[in-house]
């Protein structure tokens, strides 16, 4: 078993079908869970779904049915999203399970023994929205009075509930961020974080008394935990905590939480002081990726452009749609989507590069070789320089997912296919057969090692394609890791019947 590396989604609130953006941020997670598992590294990837807090009991009320039956009905939507995505979690995590009120509670009474939860009343501005307290001085002005930062409305609370000693944490997570640059991604989250914390952090209220449907409070009857402190412990109860020491100790502190922007805060300012309070050990680092935008404009139901990501799927396939998300999109930043730049990038690097060229050479094969890969004489300059391009793009493409930079790892490896296509078209393997068979071999087996090189370092992003192109290049299933891709293709190996891997994608036909 390799090193462990645990990773997660932020868990995502089902009181509406999912967006494209939450497909957005599990495509992203899976992709680099997969990557590590290609690593070889004993992967430990966990999503799923936050079902507590007010919006929910709000939504359920508001549509006439029960709270719990609400939450079953919407968080099926979001396994059924990841399942169609191709999204290979380890763990499914609902908040209402009965390990995640015990992890919970565990928690809750750590940060009791630390001394750091107190009974008070509170009174401020809450958002219902984004489940979250504003002081006064972040309220902005909106239309009809103040709203938060986020522009959402709010409301004055008051009601007797349990607060944490933020404040008391306000230097050791300033001493954090100072001792580890790389705890928050990318560096612009780092320095809105930063500049947060210096700015002074009050005690949070970390319980509601208003309804009942969340995490009780050990031994506070009528109280149940404010809806971030039990969300955000899913990631410890995915990894064991309180009772299953040995996972704990394998999987925990969590490698790499990746989040939405918009919820920093509470990831790396509430999170890490909940953690030093029950004196357990911080992840390793946080991104907060940017925003998808619909032709450049923020999704918003009333704008009516918000999209459907199983739709997307219908209409491209599933490697088409993370392709072009993983490629298109510089992970961290905002980015924008539409049908016309799916089509665009998908045809150009997936149908007509790779998979035309996958397709010319197996055919080839298939006519002249008796459906074998066949010999290699000695290696030319050409193939020297094909060769010396595909370990470059293996170098780049670890490079890149070292800084998380996955649109960087994917052009990485995508200049060695625009290579092995500029290769292949020059050295026309099907003219020199007529004078000169075994050179058009070499040419063949030459391109057929680049290709299954091409599909290994692509497999993380785009796992269906680039296992049916290692399905067509006759390569075991134990023979797709990183580490495979120093054992070259053996000659004479039997191939199946060639077949088209990547289809081109066209628009829909405007209405008439």
């Amino acid at each position: 078993m390799g090193e462990p590396y645990y990773i997660t989604t932020a868990i995502s609130y089902p009181n509406g079908r999912p967006h494209i953006g939450h497909a957005y941020e599990a495509i992203a997670t899976d992709a680099i869970a997969r990557y590590h598992r290609q690593a070889g590294r004993d992967v430990r990837f966990q999503t799923g779904t936050d079902e507590h807090g007010l919006k929910m009991v709000q939504t359920a009320r508001d549509r006439g049915v029960g709270t719990r039956a609400l939450a079953d009905e919407m968080s099926s939507y979001f396994k059924e999203m990841d399942d169609r995505l191709n999204i290979s979690y380890d763990r499914f995590i609902r908040t209402v399970e009965p390990a995640h009120h015990a992890a919970s509670a565990a928690i809750w009474q750590a940060m009791a023994d630390a001394g750091d939860l107190y009974l008070d009343r509170y009174e401020g501005w809450y958002s219902v929205r984004d489940e979250a307290f504003y002081d006064e001085k972040e309220l902005v002005d909106g239309e009809g009075g103040k709203v938060s930062p986020q522009g959402t409305p709010v409301e004055w609370t008051a009601e007797e509930t349990w607060f944490f000693r933020l404040s008391k944490y306000q230097q050791p997570l300033l001493d954090l961020y100072n001792a580890q640059p790389d705890f928050i991604l990318p560096d612009a989250r780092r320095n809105e974080v930063m500049r947060f914390v210096e700015g002074g952090l009050s005690d949070l209220s970390v319980s509601r008394t208003s309804f009942d449907w969340g995490v009780k409070v050990p031994g506070s009857p009528g109280h149940v935990m404010y809806v971030w402190v039990d969300a955000l412990t899913n990631y410890l109860t995915g990894a064991g905590y309180p009772d299953n020491a040995a996972d704990m100790a394998r999987y925990w502190p969590a490698d790499l939480h990746v989040i939405g922007k918009d919820i920093v805060r509470f990831h790396a300012v509430y999170w890490p002081a909940f953690l030093m309070s029950a004196k357990l050990a911080l992840p390793r680092r946080v991104f907060g990726h940017g925003f998808l935008l619909n032709r450049g404009e923020k999704m918003s139901k009333s704008v009516g452009n918000v999209t459907d990501p199983i739709e997307l799927v219908e209409r491209f396939g599933v490697d088409a749609l993370r392709y072009f998300l993983l490629r298109e999109v510089s992970f961290g930043q905002d980015g924008s989507y539409s049908e016309e730049a799916i089509v665009t990038r998908c045809n150009a690097d997936l149908a007509n590069n790779l998979g035309n060229l996958a397709q010319r050479c197996l055919s080839i094969v298939a006519k002249n070789c008796e459906g074998k890969i066949p010999p290699a004489g000695p290696p030319t300059e050409t193939e020297e320089a094909l060769m010396a391009s595909v370990i470059a793009a293996e170098a780049g493409l670890h490079a890149a997912m070292g800084d998380l930079a996955i649109h960087n790892a994917l052009e990485a490896v995508w200049s060695a296919a625009r290579d092995a296509n500029q290769y292949f078209a020059d050295a026309a393997p099907w003219g020199v057969r007529k004078t000169d068979p075994a050179r058009a071999d070499t040419i063949l087996h030459f391109t057929i090692e680049a290709i299954r090189r091409i599909a290994i370092m692509a497999r993380w992003a785009i796992p269906d394609g680039a296992d049916r192109l290692l399905d067509l290049l006759g390569q075991s299933v134990d023979a797709r890791t990183f580490a495979a891709l120093s054992r070259p293709v053996a000659a004479g190996t039997p191939l199946p019947a060639p077949s088209g891997v990547f289809p081109r994608l066209e628009l829909a036909a405007e209405p008439d």
